[in-house]
């Protein structure tokens, strides 16, 4: 089942858990259930178990830049809406807004086999702009509260320049510790190209 989001101009497909993703008014909406995480512990602890989460997700061609202001119904400890980047079942990497564990914080994981865990900054209110950017195999993740000045949190890569570019991306919901929440994606925008600069702002 096609999710259709006009400013999106890739088809958006949902995979892993039923999220109840719903678009209406320049709004995606989506709903994580009790338990749900994509993570790979870097410690060793269930590794052949990873759990999984609500996500949409299609695949751009070439440069581009995703953005959306993500918005949590934040209940439990690491409730998050993310933008979400996926190569393979051990290589995709997440921006979350995430209640961590009880403030909302701009986080980054990005899994290699194992997941890594990374706090950028907290955000005061429950909502932030994200945006992933990709060129060639490079992926860049960027936040702004306002959605006109970004700063950089990320630039890493996830394969080779084949693999990356068959990559799927969109957006995930989650609620590892909690009974589920409720997240939202609006101000959403496209653009078929890398950013100017990662570090100046714009």
């Amino acid at each position: 089942m096609l999710v259709d989001v006009p400013e999106v101009p890739f088809p958006l497909r949902p995979h892993g858990p039923d999220g109840g993703w719903s678009y209406a008014d320049g709004v995606l909406t989506a709903v994580a259930g009790a338990g749900q995480d994509r993570f790979v512990p870097p410690t060793g602890e269930g590794l052949e178990s990873v759990s999984d989460a609500p996500r949409l997700l299609g695949a751009p061609d070439g440069d581009f830049q995703l953005i959306a202001r993500v918005g949590v119904g934040f209940r439990a400890a690491f409730d998050a809406g993310v933008l979400y980047v996926h190569v393979g079942d051990r290589a995709w990497a997440k921006l979350c807004l995430e209640y961590s564990p009880d403030v909302p914080t701009v986080c980054t994981v990005v899994t290699r086999g194992h997941s890594d865990d990374c706090n950028s900054f907290t955000v005061d209110g429950t909502h932030v702009w994200f945006r992933v950017s990709r060129s060639g195999r490079a992926f860049a993740f960027h936040a702004s509260t306002d959605g006109e000045r970004w700063t950089f949190v990320r630039l890493f890569t996830l394969g080779d320049e084949e693999a990356t570019g068959a990559a799927l991306v969109g957006f995930l919901a989650q609620s590892p510790t909690g009974e589920g929440c409720t997240v939202t994606f609006d101000r959403l925008e496209f653009r078929p190209h890398w950013p100017t600069d990662l570090r100046d702002g714009s």
